[in-house]
């Protein structure tokens, strides 16, 4: 838990943050309702500017050897971060304050920055101004608008360069970058990103949402660790609601690109599914705005080609390699570059498969192979048979799909721990073909068994601790927080 000196520290940004809303919306509302433009000195003193976390290390202690992979001050000097919405993420900056604080012995201050709140991410009901009218462009010369060129990942990239003045960065996403992230995922998911928890699991087909809703709303009771089932639309299910069946017949989700279904625990430890469903732009799209919301792991369970003759029809596939034909993240993470498999993820998928198909080991093994995951651009592979046949061949691949690799990949780029169980749905090179009545028999019996492998390898997960995050993931210079 985090200490409450730490907890004190976050709560005087929240005031910070809160201070300069209620500040822009008041001087939204003037402007709107009665043409006042803002105090320029107001603005010049930070009234709409985030809050700033300033972090110093002196580097008189070294704690020595730390079993874990990130919350390290490795060069003395001044660190800083802008924050957005402090109270959505208080544990998680006091948890990486508290690691800093009591092992490097850092000093740590609160303070205006001087980066302002862009307007749009404060507006409420009651502004009634359309984003797409003159009005809009008015107000974006008057008042603090989205800058792209503040909003990037040249940081997660490798690519930032530090000024001869500049203070180290803390964390991997500043406030400008968090909220254009957090808007985008009420958007495509249409659940509130608050509700997002720490643990995802990605599929591509609307069928496990459907088993995840009957499977959650088992685990909403009054003294459970689950305290609601939030779904796209503005679905919210409590313990003791009635008639929970609805959330399945609902159709509000198809609203939604990429609906969400969160079963939400007390201390943000539950579960997150979200349908992506079919190609790799949908896959880094989603997982561009849910890294700011920096989960513990993502996993990613869906449906695949079978490449082997010997696999069949419902057997699993856990992935250890990618081959990566997915091509929407070439020019940020070069496909030469290894994306490696997790090894506490792998044991936890392996373990989780285990228990739940109640199999030992040997017999599990007959119907779960471990390999090369290729994932496509091309929903059409199969009318490139002679160039995909070969490529197959080389990579020694056993499966192909077109998400798993992205979602790697965007795991290994943003440091969160990512894996792969996927599910043989067809075999199409060793004809195998999925056709409509087959395809529905094979839904109705492998659906629930691999939605809840995945739901039991989070729990191996959640037992793992820190070292989830293996040093796979981290560079040699990066940033202190997680």
């Amino acid at each position: 838990m985090p200490s409450p000196s730490s907890l004190a520290i976050v709560d005087e940004l929240d005031s910070i943050y809160r201070q300069s809303v209620a500040a822009l919306r008041t001087a939204l509302t003037r402007y709107i309702q009665h043409g006042e433009r803002p105090d320029p000195a107001m603005r010049a003193a930070g009234a709409f500017a985030y809050p700033q976390i300033r972090l110093r290390y002196d580097g008189d202690r070294n704690p020595g050897p730390l079993g874990r992979a990130y919350g390290r001050l490795n060069i003395p000097g001044d660190y800083a971060v802008s924050v957005t919405q402090p109270a959505m993420f208080r544990n998680y900056l006091a948890e990486q304050l508290d690691m800093l604080i009591d092992d490097f012995g850092a000093t740590v201050e609160t303070a205006r920055g001087d980066e302002e709140i862009p307007y749009p991410y404060v507006l409420d009901a009651g502004h009634n101004v359309d984003l797409t009218s003159a009005a809009a462009v008015e107000l974006a010369r008057i008042f603090p608008a989205a800058e792209l060129e503040r909003i990037g990942d040249e940081l997660a990239d490798g690519l930032w360069v530090p000024g001869p003045d500049e203070p180290r960065p803390l964390a991997l996403f500043d406030a400008a970058r968090v909220d254009f992230s957090l808007a985008r995922l009420r958007h495509y998911t249409g659940t509130p990103p608050a509700h997002v928890q720490n643990y995802v699991l990605f599929t591509n087909y609307h069928r496990y949402v459907d088993e995840f809703v009957r499977w959650a709303c088992t685990q909403l009771s009054e003294d459970g660790p689950y305290v609601m089932l939030s779904g796209a639309g503005g679905l919210e299910i409590r313990p003791g609601d009635p008639n929970p069946d609805a959330a399945i017949a609902d159709s509000a989700w198809r609203r939604h690109q990429m609906p969400a279904y969160h079963l939400v625990a007390k201390d943000g430890s539950g579960i997150t599914l979200v349908n992506i469903g079919v190609g790799p732009s949908n896959a880094k799209t989603i997982t561009d705005h849910l890294a700011v919301m920096r989960p513990e792991a993502w996993l990613m369970i869906g449906h695949c080609g079978g490449l082997r003759p010997s696999q069949r029809i419902g057997d699993y596939v856990l992935a250890h390699a990618y081959l990566r034909d997915d091509h929407v993240l070439d020019d940020v993470l070069p496909p030469e570059i290894p994306v490696p498999a997790i090894a506490e993820v792998q044991l936890a998928l392996s373990k989780a498969a285990e228990i739940v198909s109640g199999e030992s080991r040997e017999n599990l093994k007959l119907r779960m192979r471990t390999g090369t995951v290729v994932t496509t651009d091309d929903r059409n592979w199969e009318l490139r048979y002679t160039q995909s046949a070969l490529r197959f061949s080389q990579s020694r691949a056993v499966a192909i799909d077109m998400e798993s690799a992205t979602l790697a990949a965007q795991g290994f780029r943003f440091r969160v721990p990512y894996g792969t169980l996927l599910c043989v749905s067809d075999k199409p090179i060793h004809g195998e073909i999925k056709l409509p009545g087959q395809a529905n028999r094979f839904y109705e019996r492998a659906i629930a068994e691999h939605l809840r492998i995945g739901i039991a390898a989070i729990d191996e997960l959640k037992l793992a601790g820190t070292q989830l995050h293996s040093r796979k993931l981290r560079a040699f210079n990066e940033p202190p927080f997680r």
